[in-house]
């Protein structure tokens, strides 16, 4: 699935905040995923498509450090990342082995990868950093994967942070962290996305000028007449 650069940017105006609020007023609870912060403080937010990837727990004939030179391996899924999108790694929430550190993260950063969204932690952390690749993760652990994780593919629904994630579905992260958009859900978000930021900002408004809550937030009938007038 290819995202617009309309649709990218619309999207990269739209808070993770008001995009879980979008999504419940739809049913969609669970699209927050957990144990994905931001590794660095300030970076900005970011949209792309998931390019998923999944571990499993060790097994000690699988999790080895030969595995690395494996035809399935972190290594050769990385080669596989399209510019733009969003790698979305399943690591079961283990935060005492990193999945990846500052090499692959550099390597992610020559193919165009917008950023790395896992329930895991990196390792290498200086390096990483170092690399300016965008990260949202658990934290920072100096053992390898192999010491806790086996890899196992690439390209397949995964669990993240407890949040389902298929293949191509779009990923927005910022400050607040990380929330999947399922691909069906995408043209909603950007419409009621969009209002909600709008409305929102008239609300902050009346606030700062000194309105009180009750019937504004949220919005009684006049409120919402008078809202609609200001739009007009």
């Amino acid at each position: 699935m290819s995202l617009s650069p309309e649709a990218r940017k619309t999207l990269a105006g739209i808070t993770t905040a008001t995009i879980t609020t979008v999504l419940l007023k739809k049913g969609l609870r669970n699209v927050w995923m957990r144990g994905a912060r931001p590794l660095r403080p300030g970076l900005p937010r970011l949209v792309g498509p998931a390019f998923t990837l999944r571990f499993v727990p060790a097994r000690e004939d699988l999790a080895t450090p030969e595995s690395w030179s494996s035809p399935i391996s972190t290594r050769t899924a990385i080669e596989a990342m399209p510019e733009g999108c969003i790698a979305v790694v399943d690591a079961m929430g283990i935060t005492d082995a990193g999945i990846f550190g500052d090499i692959l993260c550099a390597r992610m950063v020559k193919r165009g990868v917008t950023a790395l969204v896992t329930d895991g932690v990196v390792r290498d952390v200086e390096g990483v950093l170092g690399t300016n690749l965008p990260v949202w993760c658990d934290g920072y652990a100096a053992p390898p994967s192999v010491a806790g994780l086996t890899f196992v593919g690439w390209g397949e629904p995964i669990g993240c942070g407890g949040v389902a994630v298929f293949p191509n579905d779009i990923v927005v992260a910022d400050q607040d962290g990380c929330v999947l958009i399922p691909q069906a859900m995408l043209d909603h978000v950007l419409n009621e996305g969009v209002e909600q930021e709008r409305m929102e900002a008239w609300i902050v408004n009346e606030v700062n000028n000194g309105a009180a809550l009750p019937g504004l937030y949220p919005m009684n009938a006049e409120t919402k007449a008078r809202y609609a007038a200001s739009k007009k």
